[in-house]
């Protein structure tokens, strides 16, 4: 089980994560009540509730209300007739013969079952298990807890799945039953995240291209946010019969979107500290291996994890890397010359030490050892980021990435760097194809695009995964190829370029790039959004492209909450305090949320269909602060460049799997 944020929630404010953990403790653990006699009870899961609980749970949480042992469903399992069993399981028909072969019979595995069903049951199932006369009364509780959803953030989720860039827009789309299923099972997770929060949303979307060009042939591709956001908002109504004191009226906002809407921001090399550790480390997930120097110089591998109950992480996380290793070096330098303990341990002189030294630093070690231990893991790994942008050049690639988006670059600059850099790995090579290709998709017409790639070295798989972006653009028609692999942004018509500069100063260079997300969601706080490209499933007006709903600074807000404020504090990024708790983080404006209670407004969902990047999730809690509301990222998946290249090279690949292509 990893640890997530289980911080207690101050006041009545809680957030998103907050109450995913609250509801599985407290609603589903604590009221499972054991007899007096039997205190402790068994927890059994199958494969995805195990991994609904470890995101939001961490083991001792689980303990605390009386778990002694955690089970799979589907393993063989000691009979533990004395004690009381909390099922915790999707409502799949396999599952449910697995609770019925455990519980019926003479002997069943346990004395009383309290089932709780992850998403919405179907009545057959209930009436299987309500046929076994023999389970029945062994039966302590049976309901919906409807929560399936992945929280891989206090801001962030996902629905785990996968293979959705693939199953949604790859070649076969047409003819795929795994396109329906891909897309029931992701909005009927997406549900439960609105479930768990007692939320209605406005469901915003991106509408088909053909709806906005009458010439452009509507495909398979286009209307994936359409029909998820038809099928999410049929499973809210059907909650809002089915779940006491779920709202009736709209409380927040969510926007679906798909991959298309950016392929820049899922290849770029983003240069926040988060970003970097998992772009540049071998890292799996978010687990580091380093290697520790014990006394006597013996060294072993351990492995941390970068989560958020670690608060140098919590701090530096969406820093540029410049930045944390400035603030780094500051921290160890204040560590060393503040701690009692530390100075002692420096000291070379051992016969200078006091008996009242050698006290003081005894009670001030276990201490010392722990915070040492934390800084030195973070000088290591960002020592360890800064020689590999040293060893690959990463600075002038990165540079001219960004150049290419903000139109101060183009071909010749390009194909001057493929020639005079031809050390550069082969997947730089390709991330920087791909976002030429997606700020300049008319070079890649023809053959020109297969010379460019050709000098460029690239293997036919690379190619490939060029050329597959097209599955991206949503429009085959020539008259819509200029803006086939870019969103349509107010261009300046001087220069080609995919982003408007931001006039928010910046100290670190390369930290120009923005997400789209950034502008959409900024554009959907003020209500701006074109109503003709993001349609709304609950417009209050008689046609869906007819007038928008209410802006969100207009709408009527739910009890406790009001309006944002449009106006927002801009405060320069190096004139900003730098501590992890100084109300300018999404964490410290959410900490101290319950006296700031009034002051935020509805919060705002955004889903991308085909998966997230860590720009995306960092811009999330940026615009928390700035907006003063809780931005909450979901995502088929959160994905680092290499496994959005491997997805991408899925697309047009046959019989194969994530694990057969190595980048």
């Amino acid at each position: 089980m990893s640890f997530s944020d289980s911080d207690s929630s101050h006041g009545d404010y809680k957030t998103f994560r907050q109450i995913s953990r609250d509801r599985l403790l407290n609603e589903m653990l604590r009221s499972a009540k054991a007899d007096a006699k039997s205190t402790w009870k068994v927890l059994i899961m199958d494969k995805v509730t195990v991994k609904v609980m470890s995101c939001s749970c961490r083991m001792a949480d689980i303990t605390n209300e009386g778990v002694s042992l955690v089970e799979d469903l589907y393993k063989r399992r000691q009979p533990l007739p004395s004690m009381d069993a909390v099922y915790f399981i999707q409502p799949l028909k396999e599952n449910v013969v697995m609770f019925l072969s455990d519980m019926s019979g003479r002997c069943p595995l346990y004395k009383k079952a309290f089932v709780f069903f992850s998403s919405p049951v179907q009545k057959e199932l209930v009436s299987m298990i309500k046929s076994d006369t023999s389970v029945l009364p062994r039966i302590g509780a049976l309901r919906e807890m409807n929560l399936e959803y992945f929280a891989i953030d206090s801001q962030g989720f996902i629905t785990d799945n996968e293979r959705a860039l693939e199953q949604l827009f790859g070649e076969n789309v047409e003819n795929s039953r795994k396109y329906d299923t891909c897309l029931n099972t992701m909005a009927t997770r997406i549900a439960t995240v609105f479930a768990s929060l007692k939320e209605l949303p406005y469901v915003r979307y991106r509408t088909a291209k053909s709806s906005l060009d009458a010439s452009t042939m509507t495909t398979f591709r286009d209307l994936v946010p359409t029909k998820l956001a038809a099928t999410v908002w049929n499973i809210l109504l059907k909650y809002k019969q089915s779940i006491a004191n779920f709202p009736q009226t709209e409380t927040c906002e969510l926007l679906i979107v798909d991959r298309s809407i950016d392929q820049i921001a899922p290849v770029i090399h983003e240069w926040t500290y988060d970003a970097m550790c998992h772009d540049l480390l071998d890292m799996d997930g978010n687990k580091y291996v380093h290697e520790i120097t014990k006394p006597g110089g013996a060294t072993e591998k351990k492995e941390v994890l970068l989560e958020e109950h670690d608060p140098i992480w919590l701090e530096l996380r969406h820093a540029h890397i410049a930045d944390a290793s400035e603030r780094l070096h500051e921290k160890m330098t204040e560590f060393v010359s503040k701690n009692k303990a530390a100075k002692i341990h420096s000291s070379r002189d051992g016969s200078e030490l006091s008996t009242k030294d050698l006290q003081k630093m005894v009670q001030a070690l276990p201490q010392y050892s722990d915070q040492m231990e934390k800084l030195s893991l973070h000088v290591e790994i960002a020592g360890k980021i800064n020689r590999v942008i040293r060893e690959i050049g990463l600075r002038d690639i990165g540079q001219l990435e960004q150049d290419l988006v903000f139109g101060d670059a183009g071909t010749k600059e390009v194909i001057t760097f493929l020639r005079t850099n031809q050390d550069a790995s082969p997947e730089n090579r390709l991330r920087l194809l791909m976002i030429y290709a997606s700020v300049h998709p008319e070079k890649f017409e023809g053959d020109k695009g297969t010379k460019l790639m050709q000098l460029a070295r690239l293997s036919p798989d690379d190619m490939n995964c060029v050329n597959n972006l097209r599955y991206l653009s949503g429009a085959d028609s020539k008259k819509t190829s200029a803006s086939s692999f870019s969103l349509k942004f107010d261009v300046n018509k001087k220069k080609h370029a995919a982003r408007k500069e931001r006039e928010e100063e910046e100290q670190w260079q390369l930290s120009r790039f923005y997400p789209v997300m950034e502008e959409l969601i900024e554009k959907l706080s003020k209500g701006e959004l074109p109503k003709n490209e993001y349609a709304c499933m609950n417009d209050p007006s008689p046609t869906v492209h007819g007038s928008s709903i209410p802006p969100s600074s207009m709408r009527t807000t739910t009890p406790g909450q009001t309006a944002h404020s449009m106006r927002s504090r801009r405060t320069a990024t190096w004139a900003r305090p730098r501590s992890s708790d100084d109300g300018y983080s999404s964490d410290s404006v959410l900490r101290h949320a319950s006296s700031d209670f009034k002051k935020m407004g509805q919060r705002i969902f955004v889903f991308i269909i085909g998966g997230a990047t860590r720009s995306e999730l960092r811009v999330c809690h940026k615009l928390t602060t700035k907006l003063r509301r809780e931005i909450i990222l979901g995502s088929s998946s959160l994905d680092d460049p290499p496994q959005f290249i491997t997805k991408l090279k899925l697309l047009t690949a046959e019989e194969l799997y994530i694990d057969d292509i190595h980048i």
